[in-house]
């Protein structure tokens, strides 16, 4: 491993137990250049297998994987989130569903009212989604695949459902690309454990000072929206996630998932 992952992150890292699978874990980074080489059948079941696995609340279950096995899916998957090539490039696209349905099913074939048609029902989906998706990428990369989430999926939800047939209280929460690493990914410094990790309270202590001090950690070669904003001196992190959203995306997503069945109260 070229550099202690941990030190790498945050800078000074005290006090940190040293294990080779923690670092291996610590050391990550997202993949878009793959190899032209296949994953095996067999290693993408079980890995769906353990991802599907990890936590769940109340054993609900609510989270599917839909395997995207034919080129034309991947091909159309690709167009629809931005025709990015290295989503193209990825040997294999996995989509992450939250599932609500499965529990109003349920309920169906029990003869017992759901009674909780709120927002709520969204979120618990959605978090069995995101649980399911972080244990996959682990269980990947330990394998020695590479791997990168795809949160374009939800600019065009209604399309990417309508793609993979998902029926209603179903919706994609995440792509993944999923491939043999063409190169080792850098490893990106994160913000301050000063800031993300509190005791007994929140507290922002110093957040603004914390913060640039990061920027300076994080140069970026490319500004977004040169013709809207300029060009920046000093353009880091800060800026960089300033400007992404100061431009409206996902608008629609809260249409889209009362048009599926959800309610949002």
């Amino acid at each position: 491993m070229p550099q202690d992952p941990l030190p790498a992150r945050y800078g000074d890292a005290p006090d940190m137990v040293q294990d080779d699978l923690l670092a291996s874990m610590a050391a990550r980074g997202s993949c878009r250049m793959f190899q032209d080489r296949a994953v095996p059948d067999p290693l993408l079941q079980t890995l769906c297998a353990v991802a599907l696995a990890s936590p769940t609340k109340s054993d609900l279950q609510q989270r599917d994987i839909v395997l995207l096995t034919s080129a034309d899916v991947r091909e159309e998957l690709a167009r629809l989130v931005g025709g990015q090539a290295w989503v193209a490039g990825a040997p294999m696209l996995a989509v992450f569903c939250g599932n609500n349905r499965r529990q109003r099913l349920l309920h169906q074939w029990h003869n017992i009212p759901f009674a909780n048609d709120h927002l709520d029902a969204v979120i618990n989906a959605t978090a069995d989604a995101a649980i399911a998706l972080g244990a996959f990428v682990t269980a990947a990369e330990a394998m020695g695949l590479g791997c990168c989430p795809i949160s374009a999926v939800r600019n065009r939800a209604r399309a990417v459902a309508d793609l993979l047939h998902l029926p209603d209280h179903v919706f994609p929460f995440a792509g993944l690309a999923i491939g043999y690493p063409a190169q080792t990914p850098p490893i990106t410094p994160r913000l301050p454990l000063s800031v993300t990790v509190h005791s007994d309270r929140y507290r922002e202590d110093n957040l603004q000072e914390a913060v640039a001090a990061y920027d300076k950690t994080r140069p970026y070669a490319t500004q977004r929206f040169p013709d809207i904003f300029g060009t920046s001196d000093a353009y880091g992190w800060s800026e960089d996630k300033v400007r992404q959203y100061s431009q409206p995306e996902r608008a629609d997503f809260g249409a889209y998932i009362r048009s599926i069945g959800f309610k949002l109260d």
